[in-house]
């Protein structure tokens, strides 16, 4: 299976393969159980060898993938090392951005006998830590899809 084609084409091949499995997984389950005097629409074994045809398929992509995002430097780091970047700058930002929400809802209070609320955090200084984050993870991503549309795949 020697091709040439873009990391980009091949991440995209990926997934679209993914989707292609998940449905053929549904129509062989609509096909391996039928009402006794029925006929199944499709052929279970057809359908299963065209899914085990996918399976190898996506088995080498993910392979060459995982190769290719090793081995392929953007800025003297690989691939690999700016998507784990990429995973974690998105976990930060989703956490850090929950917190900053929920400090700033405002509570109100009735009454002096009710309880009263104080932020422990500055506000604003963490949304100014997420706003670099934020462009931190914008511009590596950039990095990133530049990189899949100009790397071939090894």
């Amino acid at each position: 299976m020697s091709e040439k084609i873009k990391l980009a084409e091949a991440l995209s091949q990926r997934k679209d393969l993914q989707k292609r499995i998940e449905q053929l997984k549904d129509r062989i389950k609509t096909s391996v159980k039928v009402q006794e005097g029925d006929a199944p629409l499709e052929d279970p074994k057809e359908l299963a060898e065209e899914m085990d045809r996918c399976l190898k398929r996506l088995e080498w992509l993910i392979y060459h993938i995982n190769i290719t995002n090793t081995q392929t430097l953007v800025e003297g780091k690989s691939l690999t090392e700016l998507m784990a970047r990429k995973e974690v700058l998105t976990k930060c930002i989703e956490a850090k951005r929950e917190i900053v929400n929920h400090a700033s809802e405002l509570f109100d209070r009735y009454s002096r006998n009710e309880i009263k609320y104080v932020i422990t955090i500055d506000i604003k200084a963490s949304r100014k830590e997420l706003d670099n984050y934020s462009q931190e993870l914008r511009e590596l991503d950039m990095k990133i899809q530049s990189a899949n549309y100009s790397t071939d795949l090894l």
